[in-house]
């Protein structure tokens, strides 16, 4: 089982996403990306999802490529938790 899998298993939900925003302190705004058929025209189109998460130590930044799970509501609108960063962006 790989390690992906194991934190999975453990607690909530966890997302693949890339960081877009790192303006805030303790905060950070990420995408994930997806691919819906429409419905009449077969055609693929992209859909995107804004999740803010909480990075406690402020080790993100934006275009890195981020593990997150889903936790009980920090504020209004942060329902997620840094797990682990699984690329960095070129900087």
């Amino acid at each position: 089982m790989s390690e992906e899998n194991k934190i999975q298993d453990s607690v909530g939900r966890t997302i693949r996403c890339t960081v877009t925003s790192d303006k805030m302190e303790k905060s950070r705004v990420a995408v994930v990306e997806r691919l819906v058929k429409h419905p009449m025209f077969g055609k693929y189109i992209r859909q995107r999802t804004k999740l803010m998460f909480h990075d406690a130590s402020n080790v993100t930044r934006t275009g890195d490529e981020v593990l997150v799970r889903q936790t009980r509501p920090l504020s209004a609108r942060k329902k997620f938790e840094l797990v682990k960063v699984v690329r960095e962006a070129r900087r």
